[in-house]
């Protein structure tokens, strides 16, 4: 006896459901992407850029931001990639009403309205306080290294560019030098004529040279700036060791470089971002930080850096969430790169309990003795007291997955703009996104 099958309707005729709603199931995440927007969220900033009543309608503003943040949940970053989905995907062509965009429109949407995209993280994460996922009991801080929309094959050092520079400026005057001899050789032979058109292959070695002298330049501009900064920084800390009446300790220090570290390195696509190392080795990226929530693993804060240093991050979140929030965490806790006196010394002024590593080591209070000033040996005796029921042990597993969640689980290892600013905008389009999602699921 033949076994019975569900008849296939592949050449079936149907009719379309009453709602487009209806390609996707209830609880599906981008229909809670879709009512978020509609009844949650203030795009006015991006509803009043368009003023115009010239040309053809553009798509509704709204529309178009459930599309990104439904394609940044879903994993889904490149403009090609969500259009590509807008006809391929019941979610996105839920969204999109089957009036899908081009890809060019999604891209260029995001581009004009990115740092107003960038401020619904704060709006998310208002929702995500009020629905009791933001409690602000304890805060757990951390940064990861991302790469950059940039190989760092294209870096070059400044000792190798004022090489490369000497040699293409030598290369480029011989070059000018046989073009001039073979054009008055070619007027003897045949009369003057026209003969001033550049060659193409000097002209691109010329566009070379320009390019270089001006990532040049740029590097020298910013030493000057800061061995200005230091010379100004001694002063006053000169002035302020004559007035307390301390003795000078030792020798005088070196007046500070204006010309850039030989080894100091600039991209040529993207001259801000840097060469940053990894537990994989250098890359070509920037320093995302984020400071998570321990209630529900809720991004509370977030900044990007082009430093390899963590420390210079600790205050700058704390006071971030304190403007995102109104109100600062009652205790924070961060790894050894956010340990020193300043940090430790910020965090008691803001009336947060610290729970930081004074080194490196398995365990947190098991860090060298007799290393650093009073601040950090006395976090090192509060960590030691505590043992394993100190809090820094939270650090860990608040933070950690987080990152884990943004990287392996939606894939984001690569930004996709240049520029600090607009990279900034883009870390902040992820860490709302990374929020909604756990909106979506308390929902």
């Amino acid at each position: 006896m033949s076994k019975d099958f569900r008849p296939w309707k592949i050449d079936e005729a149907q009719l379309l459901p009453p709602s487009v709603q209806d390609y996707v199931a209830e609880d599906h995440l981008s229909r809670f992407i879709v009512a978020l927007v509609r009844e949650s969220l203030e795009l006015s900033e991006i509803e009043a850029s368009y003023a115009s009543v010239l040309g053809q309608p553009p798509f509704h503003p709204a529309m178009m931001t459930a599309l990104l943040l439904n394609g940044y949940v879903s994993g889904l970053y490149s403009s090609r990639r969500i259009a590509k989905a807008c006809t391929e995907r019941a979610d996105f062509m839920m969204i999109v009403a089957g009036d899908p965009p081009d890809f060019r429109t999604i891209s260029d949407f995001r581009r004009r309205h990115l740092q107003a995209l960038a401020k619904l993280f704060v709006q998310v994460l208002k929702l995500c306080e009020a629905a009791g996922l933001a409690k602000l009991g304890h805060v757990a801080i951390d940064g990861t290294k991302i790469k950059a929309n940039a190989s760092k094959h294209k870096a070059m050092s400044y000792e190798r560019m004022k090489k490369r520079e000497a040699e293409l400026q030598a290369e480029v005057d011989r070059w000018l030098a046989a073009a001039e001899a073979a054009d008055a050789e070619e007027d003897r032979l045949h009369g003057a004529g026209r003969g001033d058109e550049m060659p193409r292959w000097i002209a691109d070695k010329e566009k070379r040279l320009a390019k270089l002298r001006a990532a040049k330049a740029e590097m020298e501009a910013e030493a000057k700036a800061a061995a200005e900064e230091e010379t100004r920084r001694r002063a006053e800390a000169e002035q302020k060791r004559i007035a307390e009446g301390r003795k000078k300790n030792g020798f005088a220090a070196k007046p500070p470089s204006e010309e850039p570290d030989g080894k100091a390195q600039r991209n040529f696509t993207d001259p801000e971002s840097r060469v940053l190392l990894t537990k994989d080795g250098y890359i070509q990226g920037w320093n995302a930080q984020a400071a998570v929530d321990s209630t529900a693993q809720v991004i509370v804060a977030h900044t990007l850096t082009q430093s390899m240093s963590d420390q210079g991050q600790l205050a700058v979140l704390v006071d971030a969430i304190d403007a995102n929030l109104g109100a600062r965490p009652k205790e924070a806790s961060a790894d050894a790169g956010y340990c020193s006196e300043a940090n430790l010394a910020a965090l008691a002024d803001r009336g947060v309990a610290g729970y930081i590593a004074t080194g490196r080591a398995k365990h947190a209070a098991d860090a060298k003795r007799g290393v650093g000033g009073p601040l950090t040996q006395a976090m090192r005796r509060k960590l030691k007291r505590a043992g394993w029921r100190s809090r820094y042990r939270l650090r860990k597993q608040i933070v950690e997955p987080v990152f884990g969640q943004i990287k392996q689980a939606r894939g984001f290892r690569q930004f996709l703009l240049r520029g600090i600013e607009k990279v900034r905008a883009e870390w902040a389009l992820i860490c709302t996104a990374h929020n909604i999602t756990k909106l979506a699921r308390h929902d």
